[in-house]
């Protein structure tokens, strides 16, 4: 396809998407962001890059449509096994010991920028098996994309989609379908999915463990510190952070504190004066 886009509509477009997500469009990336363009304008039936653009500033719709096609959906089952076996072996019986002195049983998990589902249901697979009977886990999922909160609410993946997923778990939490696997009830009443932008406040609180892996990598510095400062609020007194490998709090400056396992880096959240 030929350029659509200028200098300045380029300008103008990365500024609109950066004010309403977060996500910062470079020159290296420009190309992406007018292929972006181009299939949504075939869809909302425009033709002049300048129209469309006041059609975006108009319709709330078609501006989180846009927003959809420019954020990247990779995820798998079980990403990152060391980031599993830190929640298995380190998070998990910390919290449980921490939630028992405090008499309270619940675990609440927020997975923000959930995708297609499989990292909020990994973590929901790990929370049958981890909790003791007395507990409640409960799993909170966002993400920006309408289309990929679609796939994840489904809870059906193809053959080519499970790989990775342990042989016990796709076994005991999977129902085998023609082509594919469709997740148990068990578990899909675990997990709540629901839209956010995380440019915003999520109105969650008291959440013990973040999971946002591979997603501020988008953002730039500011709009990384807001969400890793929006993230501190909604999380409990004695909660867990967890950013993807290429993600790091290191040089910023925020009030997480560095928590090195086994396994992984994961970052912590602590009031001391409330450990007691």
């Amino acid at each position: 396809m030929a350029s659509i886009l200028t200098d300045r509509d380029f300008s103008l477009f990365s500024k609109l998407i950066y004010e309403h997500s977060g996500i910062h469009f470079s020159a290296m990336n420009r190309s992406i962001l007018e292929t972006r363009l181009q299939e949504r304008m075939k869809i909302a039936q425009q033709k002049d890059i300048n129209i469309y653009y006041q059609y975006l500033l108009a319709n709330s719709d078609e501006m989180k449509m846009l927003l959809d096609s420019v954020t990247t959906n990779l995820t798998r089952f079980f990403r990152n096994t060391g980031h599993f076996d830190t929640l298995e072996r380190f998070v998990i019986p910390d919290l449980i010991q921490y939630k028992t002195k405090m008499k309270n049983n619940s675990i609440r998990i927020w997975s923000a920028g959930c995708a297609t589902g499989e990292e909020p249901f990994s973590i929901a697979f790990v929370l049958k098996e981890k909790l003791p009977p007395a507990f409640k886990g409960e799993v909170i999922a966002s993400d920006i994309s309408l289309k990929s909160l679609m796939t994840a609410q489904e809870g059906y993946y193809p053959e080519s989609k499970i790989e990775g997923v342990p042989q016990f778990y796709l076994a005991k939490y999977f129902e085998k379908k023609q082509n594919g696997y469709q997740v148990k009830e068990e578990i899909k009443s675990i997990v709540k999915f629901d839209y956010h932008n995380l440019k915003y406040d999520s109105g969650l609180n008291n959440i013990d463990i973040v999971f946002c892996r591979n997603v501020i990598i988008y953002f730039d510095e500011a709009a990384q510190k807001a969400a890793v400062n929006r993230f501190w609020t909604s999380m409990g007194p004695h909660s867990y952070l967890f950013l993807g490998h290429s993600e790091s709090l290191f040089g910023m400056n925020t009030s997480f504190e560095f928590e090195k396992t086994e396994w992984s880096i994961i970052y912590r959240k602590l009031i001391p004066a409330l450990e007691h």
